[in-house]
């Protein structure tokens, strides 16, 4: 017995190395002789192999991945091992990540753990933006969550003519776990609740149906593209973190190095009068406080805003209070954006529209800027590069601006008129199938109006939706 262990013990050493030196036809030769030399009696059981070698694989790279593994399961496999080779050969923005990774990732930490979800969740947004809270996509996604205009609204992100929420590191955090908190608990499995933060549950809950599994690597052909790569990326991105050294990418230097205090402020204060108070630049403030469109922080008695600052001297607090409180001379009207998701602007342009005349056309005069003429029309400067056009924020006087704000303020309005739908439960229904039929709802909020306890659906339950 002892010799048929040792002789399976010698054959599986051989399969090792070669499948690492598969050239060294000499070395092979000599194993097998020795593996030949030491059977007595049995021949040896040759071992199942659940999956087989890729032409790439590095069975190093699979135990690192096994020894950080802590409540995601990362896979090793070929798609995962392409994305550690392309992700290693970005040594400077990996380099970046490692080096904001010291201010941001704490901030991450605290929102996740508030909503049990887990830590290796901080990762993400490496993927999603490479940690910019000004990052924007082709379709209007913002921040470095890359929350859509609608799925930022239903969990809570506020966006106004003052603030895009979407850019708070914070806020945007909370709501990102809070999207996971209902991401996991519809789908029971870590890895297909990412691939759900990409393209939505519903697609996820269809490609689970086309697949007959709920395992991602079975599901991920009958996904989008962009998903398939999404989560093989996420999990290159956590072992690189977590192995950056071997692979030689140095830690950067971040802008923001320094410790911070939070002040909350019930008035309106200007970060460059805040700036000038501290003795700091005002891109210091700004790259503190990325949230705030106009660099004016909207602090009221009823919904004072948070400002984070450079941590000061106690000599500096003279100056810095007499800033926090006298209000600056701005207009103080906070109008809600309507959206800036390219696709809602896009179904805006309907077919068969009337001529456009003066009435909904602006002519730029001197010094005025895309967010002034925003600001006059109720809208956002995202609407106005859509409507005509533009493919940066630069005007010039006398150009011609369509504004088509009048239709978004109705579709508002309209909106406001009612509490609630209803649906009814069709076979094969989920709760994040329904969601995702109607415009910012999620799965907790359908569980609350209705005072649901699980995600069980029966067909013919009729559902209240909120509007």
């Amino acid at each position: 017995m002892k010799g048929i262990i040792l002789t399976t013990i010698s054959f599986l050493f051989f399969l090792t190395v070669a499948a690492q030196f598969p050239a060294k036809k000499v070395q092979v030769d000599s194993i097998f002789k020795k593996i030949a030399a030491n059977t007595t009696l049995d021949t040896v059981a040759v071992p199942i192999v659940d999956h087989l070698l890729f032409y790439n694989q590095n069975l190093i790279y699979k135990l690192r991945l096994d020894s950080i593994q802590k409540t995601i399961p990362l896979s090793y496999n070929e798609y995962v091992q392409n994305f550690i080779d392309v992700l290693g050969k970005q040594k400077n923005r990996m380099g970046q990540m490692l080096g904001l990774s010291g201010y941001y990732f704490p901030i991450f930490e605290k929102a996740l753990k508030a909503y049990n979800i887990p830590a290796e969740i901080k990762y993400l947004p490496i993927i999603e933006s490479s940690m910019n809270p000004h990052a924007v996509s082709r379709v209007g996604a913002t921040g470095m969550w890359q929350f859509m205009f609608g799925t930022a609204k239903a969990y809570g992100l506020n966006m106004d003519n003052f603030v895009d929420e979407r850019k708070d590191p914070i806020q945007a955090s909370y709501a990102a776990a809070a999207y996971f908190r209902d991401a996991y608990e519809e789908l029971g499995d870590w890895l297909l609740a990412i691939a759900a933060y990409n393209c939505g549950k519903g697609n996820v809950t269809r490609a689970i149906d086309k697949a007959g599994s709920r395992d991602f690597w079975e599901i991920r052909k009958f996904l989008p593209k962009e998903t398939r790569d999404y989560v093989p990326a996420f999990i290159a991105a956590v072992y690189l973190m977590n192995y950056a050294g071997v692979h030689h990418i140095a830690i950067q230097t971040p802008i923001i190095n320094f410790k911070t205090d939070t002040i909350q402020v019930n008035h309106f204060v200007a970060l460059a009068d805040l700036a000038k108070a501290i003795n700091y630049d005002e891109s210091t403030l700004i790259g503190l406080n990325p949230s705030y469109k106009k660099k004016i922080v909207n602090g009221t008695a009823l919904l004072p805003k948070r400002i984070i600052l450079p941590s000061i001297e106690q000599a500096d607090y003279g100056k810095l209070y007499d800033v926090l409180n006298n209000n600056i001379e701005t207009d103080t009207n906070v109008f809600l954006a309507f959206t800036d998701d390219v696709r809602d602007l896009r179904k805006l342009k309907l077919p068969n529209k009337p001529a456009v005349t003066k009435a909904n056309m602006h002519l730029v005069k001197p010094g005025e800027s895309l967010a002034i003429i925003a600001n006059l029309y109720k809208v956002e400067v995202q609407d106005l590069k859509v409507w005509n056009n533009l493919k940066t924020t630069g005007i010039i006087p006398g150009q011609k601006l369509k504004i088509n704000g009048a239709i978004a303020t109705s579709s508002i309005k309209k909106i406001a008129k009612a509490d609630f739908l209803t649906y009814k439960v069709k076979a094969g229904d989920t709760l994040s199938g329904i969601a995702e039929k109607f415009n910012g709802v999620t799965v907790a909020s359908i569980k609350k109006i209705n005072r649901l306890t699980n995600a069980f659906l029966q067909p013919g339950m009729v559902l209240k939706i909120n509007r």
